[in-house]
């Protein structure tokens, strides 16, 4: 074996070749010193220097991305997406805190549609206010998400699924919050 093939060999090999690159060095190793070249400190420098520049280019092979993150992120896109839409434990918990606020406020007394607004229409727009928060949240993952570089198609589905789902969550807890939908019932009304 010629030392400048070994040299070529060990050039060649890519970062995911690396388990490769010490067998060649065993096998120019276990050669008698007359038949592969100069003997002595000069080739153990040599290899010295070509283990460094193997080395080398093992640390400077560029790291892929895996997609984890980003895949993670369009599932929590669409997701959130789902829940802006039907409503959560947060929502639902701030909603009863807010009852309880209104029903403080009008055991004092106060008008009819004072009680109303303060037990129920608090209530209903402190929901359509987290919904809509939760819908937020998924269209900035969801966005976030498309920006990504890398990424498999799957995950481009759910990230879109999550922008859709976000914009429509979005367009319905407007709805409710500024009484678009279903507006609060009336005293005089029945």
């Amino acid at each position: 074996m010629n030392p400048t093939e070994t040299t070529e060999t060990k050039k060649t090999t890519d970062a995911t070749d690396v388990t490769e690159a010490p067998e060649a060095t065993d096998k120019a190793a276990a050669e008698p010193a007359g038949a592969a070249g100069p003997a002595g400190p000069a080739a153990d420098e040599n290899a010295a220097a070509e283990d460094n520049e193997t080395d080398g280019d093992a640390q400077e092979a560029p790291h892929t991305p895996s997609g984890v993150g980003a895949a993670a992120g369009a599932v929590v896109a669409a997701g959130l997406g789902v829940v802006a839409l039907s409503g959560s434990w947060v929502g639902k918990i701030a909603a009863e805190r807010q009852t309880l606020i209104g029903q403080i406020k009008t055991s004092q007394g106060g008008t009819p549609a004072q009680q109303i607004s303060a037990v129920y229409g608090d209530a209903w727009h402190t929901t359509a206010l987290v919904n809509g928060i939760f819908a937020l949240l998924a269209l900035i993952v969801g966005v976030a998400v498309l920006a990504w570089p890398q990424k498999a198609g799957w995950v481009r589905a759910f990230a879109v699924a999550g922008v859709v789902l976000g914009v429509l969550g979005l367009i319905v807890s407007a709805g409710m919050y500024f009484d678009l939908f279903l507006g609060l019932p009336s005293a005089g009304s029945q």
